[in-house]
Formats: C-alpha cells, structure tokens, sequence
C-alpha cells in the first residue's frame, strides 16, 4: 500500500489516495492540521481536478504521511503524476 498526498493550501485541507494496485482504497481529505485514519478514505472519491498542480509526493503509510503532516514544514507541490489522473 502506497499513499498520494496533495495539500490544498487555499483551503488548509490535506488529500491523500490509496494507490494499492489490486484493492484500491480510494481517497480522504481532512484538515491539514489533522491526520488521517483508515476511516477518513471512501472508494467513490477523488482528489479534485483543481489540485493537480499540488501533488507533494508518496508515503510507503499513513504513518509516514500523518508525520509528514505534523512537521508543517514548506511543502513542495508539483504536478500529479500522469499515472494518478
């Protein structure tokens, strides 16, 4: 299991997907203040179109995603890769 993570800085939300090949996930949007939890992800949503200039990159978990979170550092948005559109 792998995690995508885009934050919405406009709107101080943070998104993430599940990118597991075979069983997909889906994706969750909390706070960027806040930290994910297996509940927060729904199969039927996706990140927004809008974001696609605001990917930051993968996390091997939440854990390290939800650490990532914590620091509150500068993020380094990038465009989506084509692979997540």
């Amino acid at each position: 299991m792998g995690f995508a993570l885009w934050i919405d800085a406009k709107d101080g939300l943070a998104w993430a997907q599940g990118t597991h090949e075979y069983r997909p996930m889906g994706s969750a949007v909390i706070a960027s203040t806040d930290q994910f939890r297996q509940r927060d992800f729904r199969k039927t949503r996706r990140p927004p179109a809008h974001l696609r200039r605001s990917f930051v990159g993968f996390f091997g978990s939440l854990e390290e995603v939800n650490v990532r979170l914590r620091l509150q550092g500068k993020w380094r948005r990038r465009a989506t890769p084509a692979h997540l559109l």
